[in-house]
Order: C-alpha cells, then sequence, then structure tokens
C-alpha cells in the first residue's frame, strides 16, 4: 500500500442542490466537508450519484483503500451492478465508512444481511455520544461523549447484526438511546457505522465528529495480507490410496 491512504468520499449531492437549507449548511456539498475534514496522509478524491457509474468505476475503487459512504433519499437510484462491486472490494479488503442514513443504503444493506431499519425524528434535539470503548483508536482524541446541540434522532431498535465491537451509543433529549458506533469485519475488509451528520446541519464541520471519521479511515486501511484463494485446492501433502478392508 502506499503511503498516503487513497480515500474515496461519496455522496448522492442531491440535497444541496434541491434545498436552500442544505445548501446554506453545505455549500460545496456535504462530501466536500467531510473531505475536508480528514487529517493524516490521504489522498481524498470526490464521487457522486449522478457521476458515470456514481463515480465508482472498478478503476476508482481499485485504488481506493478507505470509501466513505453518505446517502439519503436517492438509495433506490444506485445501480446493483456497483452495489455488487463495492460488496466485492469490501470482501477483497477496502474499508468502508457509513454515515447517518447510509444505514439504509443498499451497500450497507446488503454487507449487514438485514433491514437495518430503525425509528426516526427530526425534531433539532440535542444528542450526546457516549464513548464506550475508550480505549478503541476511533475514539482515539476524543474524551467521554461529544455533545451535538441540535440532530435528527435515530432510536432503537436498529434492525443490524451484532457489532463486533460497540464503540459509541447515543442518548437523545427526547429520551431514546442508539448504537451509533458499530464495526463490523466482512471478508478482509473492516467496516465502520456512524451515526450522526443530518443534511440540514453543520454536524460534519465540528473537529470532534471529523476526528472521529479520521481516526475511522485510518482504522479500516486495508492490510497487506493477499485476498484468500478459494475453490478446488490441490492437497498438500501426499494422500495415500485406502485400502479396502
Amino acid at each position: 500500500m502506499s503511503q498516503k491512504l487513497k480515500v474515496t468520499v461519496w455522496n448522492e449531492f442531491r440535497h444541496e442542490k434541491e434545498s436552500e437549507i442544505v445548501r446554506a449548511a453545505y455549500p460545496d456539498g456535504i462530501h466536500t466537508a467531510i473531505g475536508e475534514g480528514l487529517a493524516g496522509a490521504v489522498d481524498v478524491t470526490y464521487a457522486t450519484l449522478d457521476d458515470a457509474e456514481h463515480g465508482l468505476s472498478e478503476e476508482v475503487l481499485n485504488n481506493t483503500d478507505v470509501l466513505i459512504w453518505w446517502g439519503h433519499k436517492a438509495h433506490d437510484e444506485v445501480q446493483d451492478a456497483i452495489v455488487d462491486r463495492v460488496q466485492k472490494r469490501v470482501w477483497e479488503g477496502m474499508g468502508l465508512i457509513v454515515l447517518h442514513s447510509g444505514h439504509f443504503s443498499k451497500v450497507f444493506k446488503k454487507l449487514m444481511g438485514t433491514s437495518c431499519d430503525l425509528k426516526w425524528r427530526e425534531a433539532d434535539e440535542k444528542e450526546r455520544l457516549w464513548v464506550v470503548a475508550p480505549g478503541h483508536p476511533i475514539v482515539e482524541g476524543i474524551g467521554e461523549y461529544i455533545d451535538l446541540e441540535a440532530e435528527e434522532m435515530y432510536g432503537e431498535h436498529f434492525d443490524i447484526p451484532q457489532p463486533d465491537e460497540l464503540i459509541m451509543v447515543s442518548w437523545f433529549e427526547g429520551g431514546e438511546v442508539f448504537r451509533s458506533g458499530c464495526t463490523f469485519n466482512r471478508g478482509n475488509g473492516k467496516i465502520f457505522y456512524f451515526r450522526p451528520g443530518h443534511e440540514t446541519y453543520r454536524t460534519y464541520y465540528n473537529e470532534q465528529i471529523r476526528r472521529v471519521i479520521s481516526n475511522a479511515v485510518h482504522w479500516a486501511a486495508p492490510t497487506t495480507r493477499e485476498y484468500p484463494k478459494y475453490g478446488n485446492h490441490k492437497p498438500l501433502e501426499v494422500i495415500k490410496p485406502k485400502v479396502n478392508a
């Protein structure tokens, strides 16, 4: 792997074109705000839904160490062939960071194998994200919690498989809780789901949220281990013929 991590930030880039409120929050797009918040030795490129092949050609994905995914209103427009392509790259070792409403993306649901459904509410309420795995590298440099003064609520039950690691749990002003930072392993690839980031709030400019995403990118980076070989396999040792009794 090269010295600099190659990160592709994917965004539908629809809300920003259609809503004055969202455009005011993210004038250059949610993807740009996320990319600008990444720290360390990374090369960032951007891809959006309306690009050819959604910006995720085989060449792009083969040159991506970690893919960050934000989607919301156009999940159904993502071509199944591209979903399969992303899934294959995760199996091969590409890291995947799924943000906020990306929980309902075809990519995440296919990799999880569940509905990924949840409760939700838009009420400008406070969110407190509690760190429940303080020794994990994804929360390096983060205190006991992160306070967001206004966010969309996501509530349990969150229909996902049991996470390999639970990193953060959210509490909301209205009383709900939510598993807001979860890791999963699929094939050679590592996945991190991170809850905050509704399009009408400037959450991706928050320095602590940016730190978590940046940490997650480095955590999810591929290893140098080769993808396993499957299928018919020649014996490693000589198989002695069996003598009938």
